[in-house]
Formats: C-alpha cells, structure tokens, sequence
C-alpha cells in the first residue's frame, strides 16, 4: 500500500531569536538537512507526498488544556522581549512569532498519517515535523516541544478511529515525561521509552522516569520506562531492549496502531544523547516494529541535533518503512552490563502486569543509587549544558555517517521456484515465478552424493533452487521460496547450504524446521549456525549446532523467536538466511510467516525459504508477502509459554549465554 510523507516547509519558520544556548540546537535546519536527504537518496520520490495540514483548536484540545492553546495562539502577536519573558516561564522553551502555526501543523501532520494508514490510503509512514512534542504536557510546553504529536495521535485514533489498544515507541533519547503523563492510567495505551537517565542525574531529573513507574489505576503495568544509567549505548544494547523487554510485552499487547516518537539523538554523533547507536540501527528497530499491528507504523520525528546523524537515521528509517532491507549492524553485537542492568531492572519491574515475563527469570539486579533529591545529589547533566558534553566526549561519527549505509535493494524483491505452477498460488505482481533452472550436469553433480535427490523430481526441484540461491547470492534476487519433495527435503537443505558457502556466504544462518537433521559433513567452523526447532530435545551440541523442541503453545513460540532465535542470528550476523519447513514442522501459516518475516531483519534480507512440495499453496503464498516486505498476519490472542517451553528455553540460554552474549537479559553478578 506504500508509506507516506508528511512535511509542511512552513514548519521550518520557527525559530530562536535570542541567545540560549540551551535551546539553540532546536534549528530549521533538523527538518532541510533530513529532507534534502531523503530526495538525494530517491527515498521521498518513492513516498505519497502529504503536505500537513494545521490540527483544528478541537483535535488540539484532545489532550491540551484550552487556556494553554489560548496561551500558545496569543504568542502569535508578542514582540521579542514578550517571547523571552513568556519562554523563561517554560523549561527549555522558546517561543517565535510562527510557533503556533508550526505547533498546529506539527500535530496536523501526525493526525494525517494515522488517517492516511488507519484507511488503508498507505501502509506505514514518517512525518518530519517541528517543533517536536513529547515532552508537552497538558497546561505546558517542555524541552523544545509545544504540543504533544505523538499523543494527540494517540488520542485522535482512539476517538476518530475507535481503536482499543495503541503502542507507542519513544525511541528518543530524552523521557517523554509528557506523553507518560497523559496516559498514565490508560490501559488502552502502552507506552515504552527508553532515555538517558544517569540515576536521575539527566535532564528531566524525574522520578517517575527511573524503571519502577509503570503506570497507575488501571494503567499500571502500560508505562513502561527502560533508563540508561550511562552513555554510549550502542546497537547491541538498542536491539537487546527490543527484543527481551519491548517486544515480548507488545505481542502481549497486541496493538492495533504503533506510534513511534522517532528521535534521533539516541544516535551516534548527537551532544544530547552521547550514544553509539549507528544510523541503520534504526532501521532494524523500524523493523521490528513492523511485524507488529499489520505493519501499520507511523513514525514522527521527534529529536535529533546532529544533523548528519540525524539524516541518515532518517533515511534508514523511511527506506525500511518502504519495504527495503536493513542493511548490516556494525560492531560486535555484545550489549553492555549497565545496558543489562537497566533491562532486566524493567523487566522485574514489568513481571507482575504481563503473563510473558512471569515464568522468566525477572529477579531485579542491584543497582547504584539513584540520587533524586535536589539535596546532595551530583550535578545535574543539562540538555545541552556544559555538563553534559563534558562527562564523556561524544562519540565521533562514524565512517557510515560519510558514505551512504543503504543496503538497495535487488529490482526483484522475491522470486518463487515451483516444480509445477500451482493455479491456487495467489502471489503479489511483483513476486516473480521462476522459470529457469542450472544446468543439469551442474545439477547432478551436487546431487550425486544423495540417494534421495536421484528421482527426476528430485532433479528438477533442485536445479530451480540453484538457480534462485545463485541470483540471490550475486545480487539479481533478494529472497525466495523453493519446493522440494519430503523425501529429498534433508538432502536439498543440505545441498543449499554448501552451495552457499561455496558461492560467497560467510556466515550461513539455517533454521530448521521439523524432523531434519543437520548434515553430518558439515564443517565445524563457524561459518554456519545451525538452530533446528521440532528436535525431541533441547541441546546445545556446540555454540553452532542448536536443538529446540517446537513449542506447543503460540506464547512459547513467541518466546523462543524472541528469547532464542533472533538474538542467535543478530550475535551471529549471518550474509545469507535458510528457513526450512521440514517434514513434520507443526508450523501454522501465521507462524511460519512472522519467522521469516522477523529473520528478513538479518543478512539484508537475504532469506531462502525451502518448503515440502505438498505444502498448501496458502503457506507459499503467506511467505511470498512477508519476504517481500508485508507485515504477517496477526497470531491472535496471547498464551502463555508452558513451563516445559520455558524450561527449555531457559536450559539453551544458560548453555549458551557464555557464547552468544545477544541472549543475556541481565547482567552477571560478580560476588
């Protein structure tokens, strides 16, 4: 359905008249530099284009008091010492004449893109808005923001809408305190954001900001606040906090809608956040987020003061949003202790509200003291004091931030290799089915050495993988879908997993599932990380070689994507992905879809599906849509993982913890 833009150049007229250093960061260039960007990179050209439209004083008040609108109109009409005066009444607040055509725009832009995804106009989008919003509150403008975008989206959705359960994802590096207040007690809004907090020594120097406010009255347990107690987190600890705390409570939850408050100075290069996170961290994240509510996302931009880092988080964010594969993480993906810490002290503190941490160990870690009394506390860090750029130098950009980290796209997104064409395979238009095939000698000298691959079918369905796995490895194809007969299911997987590495794949992720075994010759060198799940026990032969039973529960599957596969295959960072569907899988379509969909993240989407050939065509055709970028089918309503699941999960992470750091979800203790 495509993904929308929303911008409005009037919002580029607000601006600081005066001398403040606090503030001066705010500038018009945030919204130029990203959007020049975004046409430099063809990535606007391949949007609907919205222009933003002003939210009416009715859509404002959503969540705004009405003398606090009055207030914000009238500074439409005051000169520049009245702007100074009112400013210094608000903290880290600057008001210009053009402000509250700005702020009106800004939250206009947001209430476009929800009407825009909610009628199915697109799929998903970004709306580059200033001034930014999270932190408004209802009677008050806050840390650069004037109305709250994200929350009066939130807040429109559910009126206009009539939805029941919102998700929304501040992913900015400040806490926005003003959205948490506002939903604090609504259980129809779960909000998650992690912040620079520093045991309160960070800019806003809350409470209420720290991992134990999780909401209140009926909204307890749909706040939840993951506060990094130091800089320089980076994309292992961002990918860890989504995968062992965010997501398995947003499967729970189920959302209909997730909004993100998308700020960008959580990343590298930025003076607010002093993080390492690099640009195409966000793009993961964004696709993460995508396999959440059908995909239906949209994105406002929230912070973000280094401008370089700024765009190319911006453009990692959109190309992902169209549907585009994530291009690799850099950096070993090793989360840090105080990254750990801070995880697993949200997750104790989360425990009680959701059914999927409570069979999980959630034990809280000790922590350093928090210092929340102006009396004897350390000096604050200020946004954007002197304070804060002195505590730790902030970090360089990275060579990614001067060579653009776009991962293209193959013109052919996925191709689909059948034996036979299937007149029931519904396909997109631009999923294509392969015709060609390798050459038959080539074709029977890799089957040779299997007894099962000597029938012509056998042959045949092996030659037209060969051909797809060749096109993916040399850039033509970038995933695909092949059948093979359940005699010769064990003996193709095996013959594509040599064919990779001997074609150019240096770290071949297969996830096997069903009754497969993994090849006898396969060579112990680390160069491929074999996890099957149907195995009729959990065992860790080696740190490559990984057995799981199928879980029998829908929340044990959850559990086991998020709690084992996925942190697997972003430790490992494999180039090429094989899921195979084994005789005997057990795997429903909306299983099997979000497994590929979740694992498209990896390898830059260079995922190879091997079905049985007497799979349904409605299992093809599912795996066709979400390799090709659509969101999977929603699993329905949540179960919890039963404690034989959870007892093997837990059993493989213990083994393997000392190996894949990815699976740690709290850190170790030294006595």
């Amino acid at each position: 359905m495509g993904t929308a833009l929303v911008y409005h150049e009037d919002m580029t007229a607000t601006r600081l008249l005066w001398d403040d250093p606090e503030c001066e960061i705010e500038r018009p260039e945030r919204l130029t530099a990203a959007l020049d960007r975004l046409r430099q990179r063809g990535l606007e050209q391949r949007c609907l284009r919205l222009s933003a439209r002003e939210a009416s004083k009715e859509e404002l008040g959503l969540v705004h008091s009405p003398e606090y609108v009055s207030l914000v109109r009238k500074t439409q009409v005051l000169g520049e010492e009245e702007l100074q005066a009112l400013s210094g009444q608000f903290d880290a607040i600057y008001f210009h004449p053009s402000t509250f055509h700005c702020a009106r725009l800004a939250a206009g832009a947001g209430l476009q893109l929800v009407d825009a995804v909610l009628t199915g106009a697109v799929q998903n989008g970004l709306a580059l808005v200033r001034p930014p919003g999270h932190h408004s509150q209802r009677a008050a403008a806050n840390g650069f923001c004037v109305f709250n975008n994200v929350a009066i989206a939130a807040a429109y959705a559910k009126q206009k809408h009539g939805l029941h359960r919102i998700l929304i994802v501040d992913w900015d590096v400040h806490h926005g305190q003003g959205i948490q207040y506002l939903f604090e007690d609504d259980p129809s809004v779960l909000y998650f954001s992690w912040h620079r907090y520093e045991h309160g020594r960070f800019w806003p120097f809350l409470r209420e900001s720290d991992a134990d406010a999780v909401g209140r009255g009926q909204g307890l347990g749909f706040t939840v606040n993951l506060p990094w107690n130091q800089v320089g987190m980076g994309n292992a600890d961002y990918v860890a906090a989504f995968l062992h705390l965010l997501l398995p409570l947003a499967f729970e939850f189920d959302p209909e809608l997730v909004l993100v408050s998308a700020g960008f100075d959580s990343a590298i290069g930025d003076p607010e956040g002093q993080m390492q996170a690099t640009p195409e961290c966000f793009a993961h994240l964004t696709h993460l987020l995508q396999v959440l509510a059908g995909g239906r996302v949209c994105a406002m931009l929230e912070g973000g003061y280094h401008l370089e880092s700024l765009a190319e988080s911006v453009c990692m964010t959109v190309q992902t949003l169209l549907g585009d594969p994530a291009p690799p993480l850099s950096g070993l993906m090793v989360p840090c202790q105080s990254a750990l810490e801070s995880i697993q002290s949200a997750r104790a503190a989360q425990a009680p509200y959701w059914k999927s941490l409570q069979l999980q160990d959630v034990t809280p870690v000790p922590t350093s003291p928090s210092t929340h009394s102006p009396e004897g506390r350390p000096p604050p860090l200020l946004p954007g004091g002197p304070m804060c750029k002195a505590a730790v130098p902030a970090p360089a950009p990275s060579s990614l931030l001067d060579q653009p980290c776009l991962c293209p796209a193959p013109s052919v997104r996925t191709t689909v290799a059948l034996t036979a064409p299937d007149i029931t395979l519904v396909l997109p238009p631009d999923v294509i089915q392969q015709e060609g095939s390798a050459l038959r000698e080539e074709t029977e000298a890799w089957a040779r050495p299997h007894e099962s691959l000597a029938r012509e079918e056998a042959l045949t369905a092996l030659g037209k993988l060969l051909y797809l796995l060749d096109g993916m490895l040399d850039g033509q194809v970038n995933s695909g879908i092949a059948a093979t007969p359940a005699s010769a299911a064990a003996a193709t997987l095996d013959v594509a997993i040599q064919r990779g590495l001997s074609h150019g794949a240096q770290r071949l992720l297969c996830v096997a599932l069903g009754q497969l075994d993994r090849p006898p010759d396969l060579a112990h060198d680390g160069r491929t990380l074999w996890l099957n799940i149907g195995g009729k026990e959990a065992a860790a032969l080696s740190m490559f070689h990984v057995s799981t039973p199928l879980p029998v529960m829908t929340g044990g599957f959850l559990s086991c994507i998020l709690g084992l596969v996925l942190p697997l295959a972003y430790g490992f960072q494999p180039d090429l992905v094989l899921v195979a569907l084994g005789p005997g899988h057990g795997l429903q379509g909306p299983h099997a879809a979000l497994l590929a969909a979740m694992l498209r993240g990896l390898a830059g989407g260079r995922v190879l599906a091997l079905l049985e050939e007497d799979s349904t065509p409605q299992l093809a055709g599912i795996l066709a849509r979400v390799l090709r970028g659509e969101a999977p089918p929603s699993l329905g309503p949540s179960s919890v993982a039963s404690p034989e699941d959870v007892q093997a999960l837990m059993y493989l992470r213990g083994q393997l913890e000392p190996q894949w750091k990815m699976l740690q979800c709290r850190p170790h203790l030294v006595a």
